[in-house]
């Protein structure tokens, strides 16, 4: 505005040049500012309709208002404008017409008929780009401005209207009948044809916000290897591209009504691995148990959460759960509790008692800051820096691996600000190291090996990413439904691949640099694995590195001392116990150095039997069986339940009869029909009673008050 009431064209045109970089550099980050420009009016076609009246306001006060140019300008910009609806509708209309009730992952869609979707480059970010074609017309009315040629300008206002008509007329093709998806009643349709098709018998259902995707991830695996016919329901559609692959049959249902109305009468196990309030769409339904799996063994608060009363079962790793909820005493009953194991844990490598590189690497893995301001929430905020200072300072010296927690900053700006300052004292500590003459000459040695681990990463990514797409490049959710199938040498292929990408990725940096770790890989476990010790604090984390055996610290942030710390929280009887100023890090270090000085190892072995049960069963033998008897529960229920509906039916008069001589004549069959139930399947429990049946004994919990839960 400035440029035009100068009015000073090149300083005009240099300011445009920059709103545009800027405008496109703050979608390319995904920035806040976008969002919050909305908020307050300044969206983006205001942004550049705004643009548009300074450069008519140029035009004015160049005197140019009487000339061609200006009305040229003016109606470029008005019809351009014009444009924008059409588009916009169209576009609006093809995504919502290519939205599917149900996102799938292999489960065979082939009773519908989903087209291809229509090339990104039209869809994507669609309402940027057609702004975005003004350009031709500004830069071209702004060179006929400072040069007096008007052809030029009438030119770019031309293109840019051809080419926002030309932009519409290619999306028409997409709106036939023939290019869009089915209507919603189709795909359930076929949806409930193939449940009934497939007949699932455990369920995992999972909920939760964008950043939660790792609490649904970690049960796949076990998924994967539970016995019947497993099934994974979600509710958020971003939370699909996060899932990590499985070859376990994939439905997101974001519409509770449209859950509501599967067809899941051959469940008979469902697993909640979080408490959200979404689960009540699926624990209204009585012909399955509902069992709380959790997503991590704690002694968190959420740990013993009093709305795992409303489950059937809650399910714990070892024995501490159980007396966890006993000591709280928030309402879930002792025979209501089943030990399981943890069967994530597997991956885990037990300790030998030897460092597993000439230095010891220890692993900083602290939690979030939680929803409120306790203190004892995470060390970051009041050790965090000291623990990384004091081990950066060791007289021995350490490498140390830090993974802050997926959540980290999300509600504390302190928090985020912490986790950057740490980040730097890594980044700072290993630039520094290189520059030593030891480290130096190391890095000179290894110099090739990590080039060809580094180039053996580069080869991998390339090569998941190509099985990473199924069909087409392109494809939208719908596409991605309709190719997304189960593939098993793909998925071996992919196997393969991870287990050579996390090795390659701990070889292709020295064993002496610092390095932080964050995003989807390499895994917790892992990091695990490549460490010697470990310092955390509160959190399923800890529970699940005394599965590998190793010295570990945990942070008391609240100050609460060592013994009624201890009392409090289980996971930390066999740990070093830090204060906020990290001074007793010299502990854990000589432990780690010497099995002679570390004085808790026979602590950490009774504790690891006591948080994650015993090695023998093994915890995926343990799952299943805790599977396969709460199955035959829900089974006797189901059988129970249709039984009883059979005595009512019969219990009733015969209309006719009893209108003629009062004798009862009613005939059992409906109910004798109800009360059937199919086969034993392969976990040796009836899959499902016909829909008779489940209707009856949905229908008698209802009457007579019965909740889900019991």
């Amino acid at each position: 505005m400035l440029a035009a009431l100068l009015p000073d064209i090149w300083f005009f045109a240099a300011a445009a040049v920059l709103t545009y970089a800027a405008d496109w550099y703050l979608h390319q980050r995904g920035s806040y500012l976008i969002n919050r420009l909305g908020k307050v009016r300044a969206g983006l076609s205001i942004r550049f309709l705004l643009r548009q009246l300074m450069l008519v306001l140029l035009l004015a006060r160049m005197g140019l208002a009487e000339e061609p140019l200006f009305y040229t300008a003016v109606a470029c910009f008005l019809i351009f404008y014009g444009l924008q609806a059409p588009q916009g509708a169209v576009t609006t209309l093809i995504r919502l017409r290519r939205t599917m009730p149900v996102v799938t992952r292999n489960v065979d869609l082939h009773s519908v008929h989903i087209p291809d979707a229509p090339p990104g480059v039209l869809l994507r970010r669609s309402a940027e780009k057609m702004l975005h074609l003004d350009i031709a017309a500004m830069a071209g009315i702004l060179i006929a401005a400072g040069t007096g040629e008007d052809r030029v300008g009438f030119v770019g206002a031309g293109l840019t209207l051809l080419l926002g008509f030309v932009y519409i007329v290619a999306l028409i093709p997409y709106v036939r009948r023939s290019r869009l998806v089915p209507p919603a009643a189709t795909v359930l349709k076929a949806v409930d044809t193939w449940l009934r098709e497939y007949q699932p018998t455990v369920v995992l259902y999972f909920s939760g916000s964008n950043e939660s995707a790792y609490q649904g991830n970690m049960w796949l695996e076990t998924m994967a290897r539970v016995e019947g016919r497993p099934l994974i329901v979600m509710r958020e559609r971003n939370l699909v591209p996060q899932l990590a692959e499985t070859s376990v049959p994939v439905l997101c249902v974001p519409a509770g009504t449209h859950l509501m109305n599967l067809d899941l009468s051959s469940a008979r196990v469902c697993l909640y691995p979080a408490n959200v309030g979404k689960n009540i769409h699926i624990l209204r339904v009585p012909t399955m148990k509902h069992v709380f799996i959790g997503h991590g063994d704690s002694d968190k608060l959420a740990s013993v959460n009093p709305y795992s009363k409303v489950y059937d079962e809650v399910w714990t790793a070892g024995r501490a759960g159980r007396d966890r909820y006993a000591l709280a005493d928030v309402g879930v009953r002792d025979e209501d509790i089943v030990e399981v194991g943890r069967p994530q844990l597997e991956p885990i490598k037990s300790w030998t008692g030897e460092v597993g590189n000439p230095i010891p690497t220890v692993l900083y893995a602290p939690t979030w800051e939680g929803w409120d301001d306790n203190p004892g929430n995470t060390s970051l905020l009041l050790a965090g820096e000291n623990i990384v200072r004091r081990l950066l300072a060791a007289d021995d010296p350490v490498r140390i691996i830090y993974k802050p927690h997926p959540f980290t900053g999300i509600r504390s700006r302190e928090a985020k600000a912490v986790d950057a300052r740490i980040r730097a004292m890594l980044g700072k500590a290993a630039a520094e190291r290189a520059a030593e003459p030891r480290w130096a000459e190391e890095a000179e040695r290894t110099a090739a090996e990590r080039s060809a681990a580094q180039a053996e990463l580069v080869r991998i990514n390339a090569r998941l990413a190509e099985l990473a797409v199924v069909g087409r490049a392109g494809g939208d959710e719908a596409e991605e439904s309709r190719v997304s199938l189960a593939d098993p040498a793909r998925e071996a292929e992919a196997a393969q691949l991870r287990a050579a990408w996390n090795e390659a990725y701990w070889r292709s940096f020295g064993w002496w640099e610092h390095r932080t770790v964050v995003g989807a890989e390499p895994k917790l476990y892992d990091c695990f694995n490549e460490s010697d010790a470990m310092v955390s604090d509160i959190s399923s984390v800890v529970s699940d590195f005394i599965a590998s055996g190793k010295p570990y610290a945990v942070t008391d942030s609240a100050e609460l001392g060592a013994e009624e710390f201890k009392r409090q929280n289980t996971a930390v009887r066999a740990a070093v116990i830090l204060s906020n100023s990290a001074e007793e890090l010299d502990e854990l270090l000589a432990a780690v150095a010497d099995p002679a000085a570390d004085a808790l190892a026979g602590a950490r072995r009774e504790l690891k039997s006591y948080l994650l049960g015993p090695d023998e069963p093994t915890s995926m033998e343990q799952f299943n069986a805790a599977v396969r008897a709460l199955a035959a529960k829900a089974e006797a229920r189901n059988a129970g339940v249709a039984q009883r509906l059979g005595d009512q039916v019969i219990a009733v008069p015969d209309r006719e009869a009893a209108a003629g001589d009062g004798v009862v004549t009613g005939e059992p069959e409906a109910p004798a029909e109800a009360a059937a139930v199919a086969e034993p399947d392969a976990m040796g429990v009836s899959a499902v009673a016909p829909e008779a049946a489940v209707e009856a004994a949905a229908e008698t919990a209802i009457t007579e008050g019965a909740s889900p839960a019991r």
